[in-house]
C-alpha cells in the first residue's frame, strides 16, 4: 500500500473540556498518511485518480470550523472517520496535537491508525 502524505496542517478549532475553552479557537496541527495505491494515477499522471491533498486539507479545516470538540481524541476519530467516508480512504494514520495545552510541553496530542495497512 502507497502513503500520502500531509504533514504540519495547521489550523484553528473550538475544542476544550474548560470553559474557558469552549469561547476560544486554538490552533490544532495535524499529520496525515492515507493508504492509496498511487499506480494508475502515476501512470496517467492524473489527479483524478489520486487524493487531491488540497481537497482534504479544505475539508479537515471546514470541518474544524463547524464542530466543536472537548477532547482531541474525540476530534481524531472523527476526523478519521469524515476522510474514510467522504473520500473513500481505507488506511488512515493521524497525529493531531494541541500546542501549548500543557505549561512545560509543547504539545499534546494523540495518533491513531484506523483501517487495514499493508506491508508494513
Amino acid at each position: 500500500m502507497d502513503r500520502i502524505l500531509i504533514e504540519g496542517l495547521e489550523f484553528d478549532a473550538v475544542i476544550g473540556v474548560y470553559d474557558w475553552e469552549k469561547r476560544i479557537h486554538q490552533r490544532l496541527t495535524l499529520d496525515l498518511e492515507l493508504g492509496w495505491d498511487i499506480r494508475a494515477a502515476a501512470a496517467g499522471d492524473d489527479l483524478t485518480q489520486t487524493l487531491d491533498y488540497a481537497a482534504i486539507s479544505e475539508r479537515i479545516t471546514t470541518f474544524a470550523t463547524k464542530h466543536h470538540f472537548e477532547l482531541v481524541e474525540t476530534f481524531a476519530e472523527r476526523i478519521a472517520a469524515l476522510l474514510k467516508e467522504d473520500f473513500g480512504i481505507d488506511s488512515v494514520r493521524l497525529t493531531l496535537r494541541k500546542p501549548g495545552a500543557v505549561a512545560n510541553a509543547q504539545s499534546v496530542g494523540v495518533r491513531i491508525e484506523r483501517g487495514e495497512w499493508s506491508g508494513r
